[in-house]
């Protein structure tokens, strides 16, 4: 990819990352937040965006197969019927 791309990526899931902060969806982005990088540092890296997305596409996933375990732990209504 190309580094205006990986931006753009960055610039998404940032923006994803904002929407579980913002609704308060349990979320761990500590290690992203330790990088210190924003999409709007265009001067930073290529090597740092990759990285911070990896670590944003990381604490998304981690979080989205949580809600799913969490969801197929409750009974569903076919079989409270």
């Amino acid at each position: 990819m190309e580094k205006e791309e990986l931006i753009h990526l960055h610039m998404l899931l940032a923006q994803f990352k904002k929407y579980c902060e913002d609704t308060g969806l349990n979320c761990d982005f500590s290690k992203y937040d330790q990088l210190n990088i924003s999409p709007l540092q265009v001067h930073r890296s290529k090597e740092e965006h990759k990285q911070a997305i990896f670590l944003l596409g990381t604490a998304l996933a981690s979080m989205a197969a949580m809600n799913n375990l969490a969801a197929n732990k409750k009974p569903s209504k076919r079989t409270q019927e």
